[in-house]
């Protein structure tokens, strides 16, 4: 590969590259602001000049170019020598980060951005010690421009990525920039909104505190979150993302970085669909039909009861009155879940019917002008899930939700485990009814319903933030996804909820559920081999402590 010199070290680099995407490439920190992989070069915001030799094709000897270079916007080439770190390079960063801070307010203890700004970073590593600037700063508006974006005019620093974003990658043109010189802003076209699927996008591509996301705002101190890499659990898009969160409770969802499915974006329905997970109404403990509610203060009892009342419930369903078992697994559950659940059913019953649970729509997969799509389909594994089935159904065969519905209603289960896991109502008045031919229902959910209502024994199951799992997108990608919270108070995962079961079934302890351990396991069978080798991990970056002291006031 051909290579180039950046302050003194050879670097490789991809032909077509920029000297600053090469660098990026090789974690070799060149300050920018204008510049993002996913949008047009612009070259405007100029911290990114640096000083560049290049050899002369018909000499050999290097020759400096005549003026500091946009390494953004200026291709790499063989031989060539870059400075970032000299004195001209430098006297253009200070110069620069001066330029940028003249009207800047400065207001960081109360911005949402501190702690994760590129203007404070900057500000720090390049900038000068104190302003030379006196006179009175130029005041801009805070404007709301859209249901999750606010706008602090005044923060902007004009670097036109939000503008770029809604030309290339949404196609809707909200923004743009009106004025100029010292007066120019980011606004909205005059009787438009920053309102398309995926306008949160622009608070993760904003540099500095400008754009803020409604949602989060005032919420936390970026400091004090901490990232679990994850899995969009709503849609069937397989969106890499990160949920942000501190003492047990989700802040913040934003997308993760991967060029194979995402890119750098993500929906605003996956950014703000996870609010559920800390709904009031989740179901927190085991509840049984006919019996006064378990208390809250002795939990391991209540659970303990629970999966005793299960347990001889489905002993009684094949043994006394020789009916079958069904279990629904829901869409909205990870591989492992499916696994877990469906041995245990078929520990029961090994003529149990397996079926996978509705799969929500709406309307038709919608492709942007950047080439990202919003899927219509609304549950992230519904192919996992049933390829996790058809390998322990062994060639009998899966049903869908329609075929459960009708098997259900001849009368001859006597027993069905029901999963749901739904951000919303998902039981159908079909579903309802056919349950009411079933002697025992086992519900696991996580939120109230009509089907917790009827159901004879309910357990309170874990949102996909609250465990460790694997899901397989539209596009049949498996990717896994790690624990970012503790399961809401007494709530369980449906793998160590089967576990339980079918501990208390073989009269042993439970064993603790673990995603590594069970994918080893279902890797021994037939049709499942995937799960050894394919399942994509989220890369880990290294850990960076804060050099924050903390003082107790």
């Amino acid at each position: 590969m051909p290579e180039l010199t950046i302050n003194g070290k050879k670097h490789t680099f991809k032909p077509g590259q920029s000297i600053l995407q090469a660098a990026l490439d090789q974690d070799v920190e060149v300050p920018h602001y204008c510049y993002h992989p996913g949008l047009s070069v612009v070259a405007n915001c100029r911290i990114c000049l640096a000083e560049v030799w290049q050899p002369n094709p018909k000499t050999g000897k290097l020759e400096a170019f005549p003026k500091l270079v946009p390494t953004c916007q200026q291709s790499a080439a063989e031989g060539m020598v870059v400075y970032t770190d000299s004195p001209k390079a430098v006297a253009n960063q200070k110069s620069v980060m001066e330029f940028l801070l003249i009207n800047h307010p400065v207001d960081c203890p109360v911005c949402d951005q501190a702690g994760e700004c590129h203007l404070q970073d900057y500000s720090y590593q390049y900038g000068r010690g104190q302003s030379r600037f006196t006179e009175a700063k130029n005041k801009q508006p805070k404007k709301d421009i859209g249901p999750n974006v606010l706008l602090y005019s005044d923060r902007c620093i004009m670097c036109t990525r939000c503008v770029r974003f809604t030309r290339e990658v949404t196609g809707t043109n909200e923004l743009m920039v009106d004025g100029r010189g010292s007066t120019e802003q980011i606004d909205i076209f005059p009787g438009m909104a920053l309102d398309n699927e995926l306008s949160g996008n622009v608070v993760d591509l904003c540099p500095v505190g400008a754009l803020l996301d409604k949602d989060f705002l005032f919420q936390q101190r970026v400091w004090f979150l901490k990232k679990t890499p994850s899995i969009d659990g709503i849609t069937a898009s397989g969106d890499n993302i990160s949920v942000e969160h501190n003492d047990g409770r989700v802040y913040r969802v934003k997308p993760r970085q991967n060029d194979d499915v995402n890119k750098w974006w993500i929906t605003d329905e996956v950014r703000y669909g996870w609010k559920f997970v800390h709904s009031e109404s989740r179901l927190t403990l085991p509840s049984i039909k006919g019996r006064d509610a378990f208390d809250p203060l002795k939990p391991m009892e209540a659970w303990r009861e629970a999966v005793a009342a299960v347990d001889t419930a489905m002993s009684a369903c094949r043994s006394v009155k020789n009916k079958n078992l069904a279990i629904l697994v829901s869409p909205m559950l990870s591989c492992e879940d499916a696994y877990h659940l469906a041995r245990y059913a078929l520990s029961i019953d090994a003529e149990a019917m397996l079926a996978v649970g509705p799969v929500p729509f709406q309307g038709e997969d919608k492709t942007f002008p950047g080439g990202f799509t919003i899927r219509a389909e609304k549950a992230p594994n519904a192919r996992g899930v049933r390829r996790v089935l058809e390998a322990l159904a062994a060639g009998k065969p899966v049903a869908n939700a329609q075929g459960f519905e009708q098997a259900i209603a001849s009368g001859k289960y006597g027993a069905a485990i029901v999963t749901g896991n739904y951000p919303s109502d998902w039981v159908t008045p079909a579903l309802a009814a056919s349950l009411k031919s079933v002697e025992t229902i086992v519900a696991i959910d996580t939120l109230p319903n009509a089907l917790t209502a009827m159901a004879t024994i309910v357990l309170p199951g874990a949102a996909w933030v609250e465990k460790a799992g694997s899901f397989e997108n539209a596009t049949g990608r498996l990717q896994g996804f790690e624990q970012a919270i503790e399961p809401t108070e007494f709530a369980k995962s449906e793998s160590q909820i089967a576990l339980d079961l079918a501990a208390a079934r073989a009269g042993r302890i439970a064993a603790g559920y673990c995603a590594a351990s069970t994918r080893a396991e279902m890797a021994k069978v037939a049709g499942l081999e995937c799960m050894a080798n394919a399942v994509h991990a989220p890369e880990h970056t290294a850990t960076v402590e804060s050099d924050m002291v903390m003082v107790e006031l």
